[in-house]
């Protein structure tokens, strides 16, 4: 490795070898004790001295015959290059926490439901493992998740599977649609209903744009069912609380209603007829990015954890 300098508009290169060398001998003030310490012979040592002082164009010792002492611009030059073996040495300790996940920084794009009902449980399994990472989350629908990666902002997207020749995809979770409705709702007292009865209630539905939203429809397109009233709205939060006030059922994401199903606030109701209504979650990254390393190999690590 080595340290890029420039004297008299000339491009010169400084061994780091030869910065330690200089740093040994100027502690020692003798070239054969350096080089003991180091470990190399003393006209290799020797040679490093001489190839720093003509890229410097300087003299940085005295060779006296009591040993070597530091010229003035020796002294001047001791803390640059302490400096420069303290960086060489942090940085390595940055790389080696970086590798073995314990620091650094994890840039996540998720989409909204991933974000609002997957995530959470698996940064705070994440952070507790790993308390010294700096995570960073941005939120936008699945085709801005893969822009986000494509464009190298953040390391690891989570979202809908979108197809991309420039990325990997790793599923992760797959999401089930169920059917909620208020605790006081007919179909609260029936073991299963049809979808046909479901499609004579008003459905709430969240999201136009939303993976969800198309299964949904999809679902009873091709149970030959017409809906006869919808409620659109832009949130899976507010979907939930329509549906709490009984103005309506709502084929909901499992994982976004579980609390409320476990804490009584909705209910859930079988759909006897009803086709598979599941939206696989992904892992997208960046297929030129090599080897998951790192905290992002730990992270990744996670998701195969997750059901």
């Amino acid at each position: 490795m080595a340290i890029d300098e420039s004297r008299n508009g000339k491009g010169s290169s400084i061994q780091l070898v030869q910065v330690e060398g200089f740093l040994e001998v100027a502690r020692r003030g003798s070239v054969s004790r350096a080089a003991e310490a180091l470990f190399i012979t003393q006209p290799t040592l020797t040679a490093r001295l001489h190839g720093l002082e003509r890229e410097l164009g300087t003299s940085l010792f005295l060779r006296t015959p009591h040993g070597m002492r530091l010229t003035d611009a020796g002294k001047a030059w001791v803390p640059y290059a302490e400096r420069a073996l303290r960086a060489l040495a942090d940085g390595r300790d940055a790389l080696e926490q970086v590798m073995s996940a314990s620091a650094g920084h994890l840039m996540i794009a998720a989409a909204p439901a991933v974000s609002t009902y997957v995530l959470p449980q698996l940064l705070e399994t994440f952070v507790a493992a790993h308390p010294r990472v700096e995570v960073s989350v941005r939120t936008g629908h699945s085709e801005d998740v893969v822009d986000l990666v494509l464009r190298d902002e953040v390391q690891l997207g989570l979202g809908r599977a979108i197809r991309h020749p420039d990325l990997e995809l790793r599923p992760f979770h797959t999401e089930e649609l169920v059917l909620v409705c208020a605790l006081d709702h007919a179909f609260t007292k029936r073991r299963a209903v049809t979808m046909t009865e479901v499609a004579r209630e008003k459905l709430i539905m969240f999201d136009r744009t939303s993976s969800y939203y198309e299964i949904t429809q999809a679902a009873f397109l091709a149970a030959g069912t017409k809906l006869r009233g919808l409620m659109e709205l832009d949130s899976i939060e507010a979907a939930k609380k329509m549906v709490e006030r009984g103005l309506g059922v709502a084929l909901l994401p499992r994982t976004a209603v579980a609390r409320e199903i476990d804490g009584r606030t909705l209910s859930m109701v079988r759909m006897k007829d009803a086709p598979p209504m599941h939206n696989s979650i992904v892992a997208f990254r960046r297929r030129d990015a090599g080897k998951p390393e790192g905290i992002v190999a730990a992270f990744l690590a996670l998701l195969n954890t997750i059901e």
